[in-house]
């Protein structure tokens, strides 16, 4: 997968220190995720955690489990603005509404309520789950070690709110870290709203520039 990433731009993003359950902690990077860690080391249900915002084009990120996989959900994917992130008292499997779609650590692909078997589950510290989401082709698929797990969504080019990378977990000390993070742009369109979402940051304020409507609908 690293050598079809040669023409891919690094991209250095981190996860959300606003978009995250109170049960899910960052690390002074942000760039590693903790889940549940309480004195008590007792899980109150299903926490979650987003990433900052993807324009279009082609994206490639990696997410490394430090730590075995167990308890009834563990989950990596995608999601709009208004996927949920926590879940109180609930052990689910969080990256499942309408609003996200993701993959199971037992190998299940979850959407709109529904499941799909993808893949064999994967339980092993270290294991390195990678996440090729394309916004032009519509497309998500999933990565293990490296390899090719196949296609697992499409159809998300029809999605118009701005897609984000999440993670959840219902298991206390789950330790997960960001690794590798590409993008690749296809179009001239597509390299100016990332450069204007890059300028802007966090602040967004899309509204107050001179910019083409449609333009501003897509930062």
């Amino acid at each position: 997968m690293r050598a079809a990433l040669r023409e891919h731009t690094w991209e250095s993003w981190e996860w959300d220190t606003e978009g995250k359950s109170p049960d899910a902690c960052l690390s002074s990077c942000h760039q590693s995720v903790y889940f549940h860690i309480s004195p008590l080391l007792e899980s109150q249900g299903t926490a979650g955690v987003r990433g900052t915002r993807f324009t279009h084009g082609e994206h490639y990120w990696e997410i490394e489990f430090l730590e075995p996989l167990y308890g009834s959900s563990v989950m990596v994917g995608v999601g709009t603005l208004n996927a949920r992130l926590h879940a109180e008292g609930q052990f689910i499997n969080l990256i499942m509404d309408t609003e996200s779609w993701g993959l199971s650590y037992k190998g299940f692909l979850w959407h709109n309520g529904r499941s799909r078997k993808y893949t064999e589950p994967f339980y092993d510290r270290n294991t390195v789950i990678g996440v090729l989401l394309d916004r032009t082709a519509g497309t998500l698929t999933f990565y293990k070690n490296g390899k090719n797990l196949g296609l697992a969504f499409s159809d998300l080019d029809r999605v118009a709110s701005a897609l984000y990378p999440m993670v959840s977990s219902t298991a206390p000390e789950t330790e997960l870290q960001l690794g590798l993070r590409t993008s690749r742009l296809s179009s001239l369109q597509e390299h100016c709203i990332h450069t204007i979402t890059h300028c802007l940051g966090k602040l967004g304020h899309t509204h107050s520039l001179p910019l083409p409507r449609a333009l501003c609908c897509q930062i």
